[in-house]
């Protein structure tokens, strides 16, 4: 029995001591690991090369930089440069030629339109409005009877009231005319019309077709969608933390989702309601009007709220590596260079904002010139060691 709980204390010291071994040189591999990546990311420069890509250091700067809110958008067009093209009064779609992306222009016929009750309305309108011409002589005539006091009241009253009610009656299927595009002023017999033109009320693009020939639309149906793209505004949306630093009249730096180049355009009005991911809707006039731009485009925009005054270096001491930005921190060993991580942030004038991490402050030494020769070098080394 002692002889078996001797055997098994002997197991348990081994175990232990095995396991500590185990950890010990899973340890020494995870150092030798994390000093070989430090190795990786560090280069070393003769004076020659140093002279040859013109090496150059410096520190960390604080710069006036505009506080500039980074935020999303896409480009609009205010309610009066949309229009919804319908039938006021329905029918049945005898002729179009839109298709969607074609131009059109004010005035411009778009759709013609058939129906039964087109000439009926005509022909109650000539109806009323030959009525009326009796009623207005019976009405003038029983006037002048009543200055006599031939007439009874009461039959005036009653000619005035038949007057009235058939020049309201008449006022009213005028309008309806002038809906469908017809003028009363110059309808007859003769020129009575089962079809109807309706016209394009602005210049722009068609961007719905809703319908096609011999269809039939109620007064509510949309038949075609027009845009005027002349005076496209950016709409950007706000968080709602940022909202106070927003002020009318404040530049807008903006790009699209296909372009590189900066477009501008200037705050004229800040939404008033929250909605519920917490932004606001911040509407901006273009400062230059491009025709080629299309509603519903997707854009990047910087927001100028004043300067602040922020750390930051030369674009060009900032080199991106797969995906990643970069500088280049000198050691404390002669021309030792590592290559530090960053985040960026605003960019004007040549600099750009850094987001102070661990292993740079304002008294480190960055490469300001030849950032990309010793990134270089690095993969090089890199890829020697490899070959090796």
């Amino acid at each position: 029995m002692k002889n078996t709980i001797v055997i098994n204390k002997i197991l348990a010291l081994l175990f232990i001591a095995v396991l500590f071994a185990s950890c010990g040189s899973k340890t020494e591999e995870t150092k030798q690991e994390e000093h070989h990546e430090e190795e990786v990311s560090v280069v070393e420069l003769t004076p020659e090369q140093a002279k040859i890509i013109n090496l150059k250091l410096g520190k960390i700067e604080m710069k006036d930089l505009s506080g500039a809110i980074k935020v999303n958008g896409m480009l609009d067009v205010p309610p009066q440069n949309l229009v919804s093209i319908s039938a006021p009064m329905g029918g049945f779609v005898k002729s179009t030629e839109l298709l969607q992306g074609m131009k059109v222009n004010k005035g411009q016929a778009i759709v013609v339109m058939q129906h039964p009750d087109y000439i009926q309305m005509q022909q109650d309108f000539l109806e009323t409005k030959s009525q009326l011409e009796y009623l207005e002589l019976e009405y003038n005539r029983q006037q002048e009877l009543s200055k006599d006091n031939v007439n009874s009241q009461k039959t005036l009253q009653q000619a005035k009231s038949q007057y009235e009610s058939m020049l309201a009656k008449n006022a009213g299927l005028k309008s309806k005319l002038m809906m469908l595009g017809i003028n009363g002023e110059k309808l007859t017999s003769q020129t009575i019309q089962n079809t109807i033109t309706i016209t394009s009320p602005i210049s722009g693009y068609v961007t719905h077709v809703n319908v096609n020939i011999g269809m039939y639309v109620n007064p509510t149906d949309v038949m075609f969608k027009i845009v005027d793209t002349e005076h496209l505004h950016a709409e950007l949306t706000v968080f709602e933390k940022d909202v106070p630093k927003i002020k009318l009249g404040q530049k807008v730096r903006f790009t699209l989702a296909n372009e590189t180049d900066e477009r501008t355009a200037t705050v004229y009005l800040i939404g008033r309601e929250i909605s519920s991911d917490r932004t606001v809707r911040i509407h901006c006039h273009l400062d230059k009007e491009d025709l080629d731009l299309l509603p519903g485009m997707y854009l990047k925009a910087y927001v100028e709220a004043g300067t602040q005054r922020l750390p930051a270096i030369p674009n060009e001491a900032i080199v991106n590596f797969e995906g990643k930005d970069y500088v280049k921190k000198k050691k404390k060993e002669a021309n030792h260079f590592k290559m530090l991580e960053l985040t960026k942030g605003i960019s004007e004038l040549g600099y750009t904002e850094v987001e102070m991490k661990e292993g740079l402050s304002d008294e480190s030494l960055i490469v300001i010139n030849g950032a990309y020769d010793i990134l270089a070098k690095m993969k090089n080394s890199e890829e020697e060691e490899h070959g090796h």
